[in-house]
């Protein structure tokens, strides 16, 4: 793998673990895959970041069902559960595939490096 792509996917992963909207199991999976660059597991733990990277990102149709939903009202509150269904609604007439919540914004960055990184 390109060093400079390696570098750039190590900075995302750490900034990734960060995002407050990290899910667990991505966190988990980036720790993972950062534990592995360099190692004779790095293409195996590769592949799975990227898989799992690929199931957490929320695609912006998910969101706004989601947010429109009973369990959107109970995760956000209601009336937050609007302002993110309308925000979602939003950003997707802007053109928007997903969702641009920090943890969503950063997968989108390093799955745009996934040709590279799957080599």
């Amino acid at each position: 793998m390109d060093k400079k792509v390696l570098d750039y996917v190590v900075e995302k992963s750490h900034e990734l673990m960060n995002a407050p909207t990290c899910s667990k199991e991505t966190k988990e999976a980036a720790e993972a895959w950062l534990n592995a660059v360099g190692t004779e597991k790095e293409a195996e733990v590769t592949r799975s970041y990227v898989a799992e990277l690929e199931e957490d990102i929320m695609p912006i149709d998910t969101l706004i069902g989601f947010a429109e939903s009973e369990g959107g009202a109970q995760v956000f509150g209601a009336d937050k559960a609007k302002e993110v269904a309308a925000h979602a609604k939003e950003i997707k007439s802007a053109g928007a595939a997903y969702c641009d919540c920090p943890a969503c914004v950063i997968v989108a960055e390093i799955l745009e490096n996934k040709d590279m990184l799957l080599q």
